[in-house]
């Protein structure tokens, strides 16, 4: 039996792969950690089977569809959902939360919440560019939080996916990006005493910045090396350039059995990794299409022998976090 990919996640500051003997619970696992630089190969085998749910496999095996970022069968992706945040199913959670604010390319900003234990992990995994704790408390405070800043300030709360990988291509500085948070983040706390929950406590402003970790920046997006850390990060405000997701980059819109996909790893955020491919230039793997396949490796040199689109094009089915 072979090992499947179960998807990308950023437990800390680089990209981890996860994996699962197939037909195996929680006890046959792996991760491989990716490094910039480092080349990867994979070949798909056979039909792509549902990930189960909650750390469970699916007890049918349900093979689903290659383009979906889901992986799931129907049954799998309700029970998934049900013990969600998302789902408003967790409304007497004593754990504390916190509400963050997002940001994602010029002018697009977004406000939500996670659980104070993951830290930043979700932010990571959704793939914010510069992101800013607003408050922590209670879920439901959180909650409260988040409806209003969409209601007085209106601060969406999901934003496409394909609008966040286009907008990497065209990031301004370090400096720019915390600024355009800061100023959303003033305009929040403005509304203390104004519908602003008691029950929220709020935190100061600080800008994250993952161009440095998701190596964006190195990879010529802003003109800036490795800018992370705060509002003072390294970088020049305003200067922008063509990036991984520039002009010209294309995008994995399904594997399919036996298909390749090889190259060297430039850059990764949320859930893409964007790979250097002699033949094609910058493809875009989202891997939450790669989940649910049997993978074995394959010759770095191979290249890629799946459908591509270009970025922006529809490469797979868009979804809102």
């Amino acid at each position: 039996m072979g090992w499947r990919c179960t998807g990308l996640s950023w437990p800390g500051d680089g990209p981890v792969l996860g994996w699962r003997r197939e037909g195996s619970g929680r006890g046959r696992e792996r991760v491989s950690a990716l490094a910039y630089g480092k080349e990867l190969g994979f070949r798909a085998g056979g039909e792509r089977h549902c990930v189960g749910a909650r750390g469970n496999v699916c007890p049918v095996a349900a093979v689903v569809p290659a383009g979906s970022t889901g992986a799931r069968c129907a049954e799998c992706a309700r029970l998934d959902r049900a013990h969600s945040v998302a789902a408003d199913t967790l409304a007497d959670d004593p754990r504390p939360y916190r509400v963050y604010l997002a940001w994602f390319g010029p002018g697009t900003v977004k406000v939500g919440i996670t659980r104070e234990s993951r830290g930043g992990a979700r932010l990571r995994e959704q793939g914010a560019v510069v992101f800013s704790w607003l408050g922590r408390g209670p879920l439901m405070a959180a909650r409260r939080t988040e409806e209003l800043l969409r209601a007085a300030l209106g601060v969406p709360d999901r934003i496409a996916y394909a609008r966040k990988r286009a907008l990497r291509g065209v990031l301004p500085g370090a400096d720019e990006r915390a600024a355009e948070v800061e100023r959303l983040y003033r305009r929040a706390v403005a509304l203390e005493g104004a519908g602003w929950p008691e029950a929220l406590e709020r935190l100061p402003f600080e800008a994250v910045d993952h161009g440095g970790i998701f190596g964006l920046d190195a990879a010529g997006t802003t003109g800036t090396a490795g800018a992370t850390g705060t509002a003072g990060a390294t970088g020049t405000a305003g200067t922008s350039g063509a990036g991984p997701a520039g002009e010209g980059a294309r995008a994995v819109r399904g594997l399919v059995g036996g298909g390749v996909v090889a190259g060297r790893l430039v850059a990764a955020a949320g859930p893409d990794l964007y790979l250097a491919v002699p033949a094609e230039g910058t493809v875009v793997l989202d891997t939450r299409l790669i989940t649910g396949w049997e993978l074995t490796g394959a010759d770095v040199r191979s290249g890629v022998t799946v459908p591509l689109v270009a970025v922006g094009a529809g490469g797979v089915q868009d979804g809102l976090f």
